[in-house]
């Protein structure tokens, strides 16, 4: 989410203000793996309608909604629609790390879409405006639902393409918009897979202790000393904070500026955190290019590094330096460019994509996760309904819904739902958010030994475990029956 995303963040490197001594980590320079390296797209633009649900509103009038397509596996006005619920972010960052969707279509025939979510990337409602109050208001999930049915119905007509059956796909936030899909417009949509969709925690329907305790076992299951030694580092970087010695601080962890506040260490332990965030949903068993550039097994590569001798502070500098100065361009880390606080304590990214999940987990994503330095390796950082509640209505005006999901998406009374993957790794931190347990015959839980964030929405990979490339058969096992029921259903030869 988001950020995931989500639930699924973007970390930008900014070159900032120069100190020498900043460590960091050498990649080769090799083309992404797992990636789909030529996917031959469109770049289209839907002429959108702004609100879906009145009338009379600021925004009864029409947006450019981008989105990708390709025809290329295509069996016109035959094979199958597949289409991606676009999540927080540019919608090309997703297709070029989709890659098992164009797989899958070239197997089945099938037309692909990417859509892209409103208020991200490029498609803005009201253009630079689109961040101000109330402008941003339209920006929902069910605003966003409807923007995917009534692309996907227009757009089957333009192509002739009204009796193929459609499968949507997402990832993260994307596949919790899958779920919604399936659920809100069974008329249009087939059946989706929903992966690493942490539908059940966003309604707040969980422990808000699970997420970081979760990136924490991701490290310890390397070796509890890793565990250990983050936790030790943190006590000493608390330890620093509390006798004021800040100028000891900024040289430890190489920072643009000394910090001078408590607020200051409260952002330094953010973003520390923020970066094991990254690498435990980023596990993947080759290095990526996707929300920032990371090794292969970037947990293993931080653990390494945590033990690298006995000085813990530098060990935890130079593990954070993993993530944020990975192209080794920075020269000091600027804490409040790196790493933004927001609503979601798993991160919102950076730019104006930021700036709508901030939005969105102030209103309907609930995110009150939180660590607690018992459970987990991290920093006390409680975040409760009340700290959310008072962090939104200052920021944007808004009191958030916390039980609206549940109310809008069912929660996990989901029994009379049909035709739903729910896929998720076992390395991944959301993964115990969603839905872990088959349901029904057609409500299919798929778990993931080894596997990290949507890691089977990759593209196949020379290093993928045994265990994705076994769930991606069944997934595609899966969407072929469904397509076929369809292809019945709607009296199409098949």
């Amino acid at each position: 989410m988001s950020k995931m995303s989500a639930l699924l963040v973007t970390v930008t490197l900014l070159c900032v203000q120069v100190l020498h001594g900043l460590p960091h980590t050498a990649f080769q320079s090799k083309k992404p793996h797992g990636v789909n390296r030529e996917p031959q797209f469109t770049e289209k633009y839907f002429s959108q309608t702004v609100d879906h649900f009145n009338f009379n509103s600021m925004g009864n009038g029409t947006f450019s909604q981008r989105y990708l397509i390709t025809e290329k596996y295509w069996k016109k006005g035959h094979g199958p629609v597949f289409f991606y619920t676009g999540n927080e972010g540019d919608v090309w960052e997703f297709a070029l790390n989709s890659g098992f969707i164009t797989e899958l279509a070239a197997q089945q025939g099938a037309l692909v879409i990417f859509a892209e979510h409103r208020y991200y990337g490029k498609s803005l409602p009201f253009g630079k405006d689109s961040f101000k109050i109330p402008q941003i208001g339209l920006l929902t999930v069910e605003q966003a639902l409807a923007d995917y049915a009534v692309m996907i119905t227009e757009l089957k007509q333009q192509l002739a393409a009204t009796q193929c059956p459609v499968i949507v796909f997402g990832g993260s936030y994307g596949g919790m918009l899958s779920v919604y899909m399936r659920l809100k417009y069974p008329n249009i949509v087939a059946g989706a897979l929903a992966a690493s969709a942490p539908i059940l925690s966003t309604a707040g329907m969980g422990d808000p202790r699970q997420f970081f305790r979760d990136v924490t076992d991701d490290f310890a299951s390397v070796t509890p000393e890793c565990r250990d030694a983050v936790r030790g580092a943190f006590h000493q970087l608390k330890e620093l904070a509390e006798h004021q010695d800040y100028s000891r601080i900024q040289s430890e962890f190489s920072l643009c500026k000394p910090p001078s506040s408590a607020q200051d260490i409260h952002q330094l332990n953010g973003l520390l955190r923020n970066a094991f965030t990254l690498m435990a949903m980023l596990d993947y068993p080759y290095s990526t290019h996707f929300m920032g550039n990371m090794p292969a097994n970037p947990v293993k590569v931080a653990c390494k590094t945590m033990l690298n001798g006995s000085d813990l502070l530098s060990n935890l500098r130079n593990t954070a330096a993993i993530v944020y100065n990975a192209t080794g361009v920075l020269t000091c880390f600027d804490l409040y460019s790196l790493y933004l606080e927001c609503a979601d304590p798993t991160g919102c990214g950076l730019g104006f994509d930021s700036m709508a999940w901030d939005y969105q987990a102030c209103t309907e994503i609930n995110l009150c996760y939180e660590s607690n330095n018992v459970t987990d390796m991290f920093p006390s950082m409680p975040f409760t309904e009340s700290d959310r509640e008072r962090y939104c209505s200052k920021r944007w005006s808004v009191v958030p819904r916390p039980d609206w999901l549940k109310i809008q998406f069912w929660g996990d009374a989901l029994s009379t739902a049909s035709n739903i993957i729910f896929s998720n790794g076992d390395l991944d931190p959301w993964a115990n958010g969603g839905v872990r347990k088959t349901l029904s015959s057609s409500l299919i839980a798929i778990n993931i030994s080894e596997g990290a964030h949507h890691l089977d929405l990759r593209g196949s990979n020379d290093a993928d475990p045994v265990s994705v490339i076994s769930a991606r058969k069944t997934e595609a096992d899966l969407i072929a029956q469904w397509v076929k029921m369809e292809k019945i259903r709607l009296g199409q030869s098949l």
